[in-house]
């Protein structure tokens, strides 16, 4: 399939990498930067380390510590206001998922004014953001180099995905020896939101041969790397190993799509602030099974990709071999058993379908559900 291809100008994976951020703030032409990092005081240490690292090249900064769990339109529009107010000229992110994307939302309106919600959907941005720097601290979302902001209506709860080629930072940044303190439970949930990224993007309806190619190595990686994160997280090769695992996933959905493991945990997450990774790894298999039955050929790859597929097997075969190898690293990371054991209530289900129906990035999963009863299906299956 003929691609597009969408990602930053300049990546830096390596120790260190914090580093350079000043200078390459400066290229960027940035002289006063809005630092947007995670709520607490974990958060503001994180903005201080950027703050001193853009001090040493002459550039000022103010930190907005605003970006809670499932950033919302208020924390959005909040840190809009202050950026205003410091007379900024960039953006700086650091953090996981949700502190990135507070910042997209961030540079969206500041560069296109509105709320967020006239942007949901695809390609409804006009204007480019404001020179934007994301440090990833967390090797998972992917979010530092996609094109995508998944932000919460704070009134609804509603999780408004905008897609749109203008939130692409200038430049990205992983440096594995930001990640070495990360607890075990924030390693494996990122984790598996790494691999759900890269199965997800290697069956995805608008994958192409490069889109594979970054998925297919994610998944190696995650499954060489994850389980020496999680158990030893001051292991700098493993935290570097899973840096590049995430990174390439992410690079592969965002230039592929995704399909109904997404689909599934956006409207869960909106109505139980569940922890977006860990809904991603329960709902796995049950889609990977479902998916099986039209891209059985290509979960077999995933499986050789695991270290549990052989040519011996059938495509069906090695197929099922990859969901048990998603399932086998669930407990070894110490998942959840299902949904219930997370909270989900099953009278909640039918209405959680319908709203998984409208997901945008369900519209790339290979195997599209043919009825709300099918959705709800992949929820019970899960439970």
């Amino acid at each position: 399939m003929p691609g597009t291809y969408y990602m930053p100008g300049v990546n830096l994976i390596h120790r260190g990498a914090l580093n350079d951020v000043g200078t390459w703030a400066q290229n960027l032409g940035g002289t006063r930067g809005l630092i947007v990092a995670s709520m607490g005081s974990y958060g503001e240490e994180q903005g201080k380390m950027v703050a001193e690292v853009l001090a040493k090249s002459g550039i000022q900064s103010i930190v907005y510590a605003g970006a809670g769990p499932n950033p919302t339109d208020v924390m959005v529009m909040n840190g809009v206001e202050l950026y205003k107010d410091q007379h900024c000229d960039l953006l700086v992110a650091i953090g996981g998922g949700s502190a990135i994307d507070c910042a997209k939302g961030i540079g969206l309106i500041i560069s296109n004014g509105g709320t967020i919600e006239q942007y949901e959907g695809a390609d409804r941005v006009s204007r480019s953001l404001p020179p934007f720097i994301t440090v990833n601290t967390t090797a998972g979302t992917g979010s530092e180099v996609t094109s995508v902001a998944v932000l919460t209506d704070s009134r609804t709860h509603h999780k408004m995905t905008i897609v749109d080629w203008r939130l692409t930072a200038d430049v990205s940044v992983n440096d594995p020896q930001l990640m070495v303190t990360m607890p075990p439970a924030l390693t494996a949930a990122t984790g598996m939101d790494a691999l759900s990224h890269a199965i997800e993007a290697y069956v995805a309806t608008n994958a192409t041969a490069l889109t594979d190619a970054l998925a297919y190595e994610a998944i190696v990686l995650v499954f060489q790397w994850l389980p020496a994160a999680f158990e030893h997280g001051e292991d700098v090769a493993a935290r570097y190993g899973m840096c590049n695992a995430a990174f390439l996933a992410g690079l592969a959905f965002n230039n592929s799509g995704l399909g109904y493991v997404h689909a599934l945990s956006h409207p869960l997450t909106g109505k139980y602030g569940l922890p977006h990774g860990v809904l991603n790894a329960v709902l796995l298999p049950a889609v990977m099974r479902w998916n099986a039955v039209l891209a059985g050929t290509r979960m077999a790859k995933i499986a050789v990709a695991m270290g549990a597929g052989h040519p011996w097997r059938t495509d069906r075969e090695n197929a099922e071999k990859a969901v048990t190898g998603v399932e086998d690293m669930n407990r070894r990371l110490k998942m959840p058993s299902g949904l219930a054991a997370m909270g989900v209530r099953e009278s909640d289900i039918p209405a959680l379908a319908e709203e998984a129906m409208e997901e945008l990035v369900g519209k790339t999963n290979p195997r599209q559900v043919a009825s709300v009863e099918q959705m709800r299906r992949l929820y019970l299956d899960s439970m």
